[in-house]
């Protein structure tokens, strides 16, 4: 390995996501589900640098406790560099320093952008130059939210969420996040879901096996109207995870008392978020929420997917 190879550092990005619809379908024989959700990426973002190694580790830096996350082989960043290795016929390893913004075990995708941006940085780093189908393909393997965060934008998902089709969404929304000071296990929250629907089987429509998008929420992306698209937002998991954690409807509460067009959990939560009518009054929602001792991100989408910011 040459010096100017080893003291190399790629630097990759890619971008948290709120699922600004989710339809959960019913549980299949094989104990998972097939969902429909309109994806949008938004401005919270992960960095990776990349450089070589002779094998695999990873170390995190930034404003998130990550004293929980695992460094080993089942680190989704690691899983996803070592597919690439095995699939390129790399030999060599890498070290990848994660710098985290977006919550962990918060419904937002934070280790689904780690990998795609590892996925970016390894294939930049080793000259691999596997392509972007090729690595939208390893995308899927790792995981329903990896593809969209390779993406980003915003897309229609269905399947598990990573058979992606672009959707149209003109101008910006603004999203102000509430950031909960503990996780929730994304496979509890689908098993809670699954209990809701039995305990409630009278009183609900049964799920169907394979759920679409409404297009309702298609037509306030494509006109860029967050009036429309606050009246559209849907999410099957939030009644589970409000069940897990009933203290978040007061902080859904909280916010559309202060101005907010809605709140919804985000993904599997617990993070909620809100969708603000402007940016004055996504700023406003951020003091208020703020002056209310939460912990509160501001974010716009949609934005990129993962990109290169250097190679040097």
């Amino acid at each position: 390995m040459t010096t100017s190879a080893a003291t190399r550092v790629v630097h990759t990005r890619a971008p948290g996501k709120i699922n600004v619809f989710l339809k959960v379908g019913s549980l299949l024989d094989d104990g998972y589900h097939d969902v429909a959700t309109a994806y949008q990426a938004v401005s919270i973002f992960e960095d990776v640098r990349a450089s070589a190694a002779d094998d695999f580790s990873v170390s995190f830096t930034g404003p998130i406790d990550t004293t929980g996350l695992p460094v080993d082989g089942s680190n989704l960043a690691i899983r996803a560099a070592t597919l690439l290795a095995h699939t390129a016929g790399y030999r060599g390893g890498v070290h990848l320093e994660i710098e985290k913004h977006v919550p962990i075990a918060g419904g937002m995708g934070g280790g689904s952008a780690d990998a795609a941006a590892a996925l970016l940085a390894c294939d930049t780093l080793w000259g691999t130059d596997l392509g972007r189908d090729e690595l939208l393909a390893l995308a899927r393997q790792l995981g329903a939210d990896v593809p969209f965060a390779f993406l980003g934008g915003t897309a229609i998902g269905t399947g598990r969420g990573d058979q992606l089709s672009p959707a149209l969404a003109k101008g910006q929304f603004q999203w102000v996040f509430a950031l909960a000071d503990f996780g929730l296990s994304t496979p509890e929250v689908y098993r809670e879901l699954d209990r809701h629907r039995d305990r409630h089987a009278q009183d609900i429509f049964p799920a169907e096996a394979q759920p679409q998008v409404d297009t309702e929420v298609l037509q306030a992306l494509r006109a860029g109207d967050p009036h429309m698209l606050a009246e559209a937002l849907h999410n099957d998991l939030q009644a589970p995870a409000l069940h897990l954690e009933p203290e978040l409807a007061a902080v859904i509460e909280l916010g559309e008392e202060n101005g907010a067009l809605a709140g919804m959990i985000s993904g599997s939560g617990p993070t909620v978020a809100f969708l603000a009518a402007d940016l004055d009054s996504a700023l406003e929602l951020q003091i208020a929420l703020s002056a209310a001792r939460l912990t509160v991100a501001r974010a716009t989408g949609p934005v990129h997917g993962a990109r290169i910011i250097t190679s040097g």
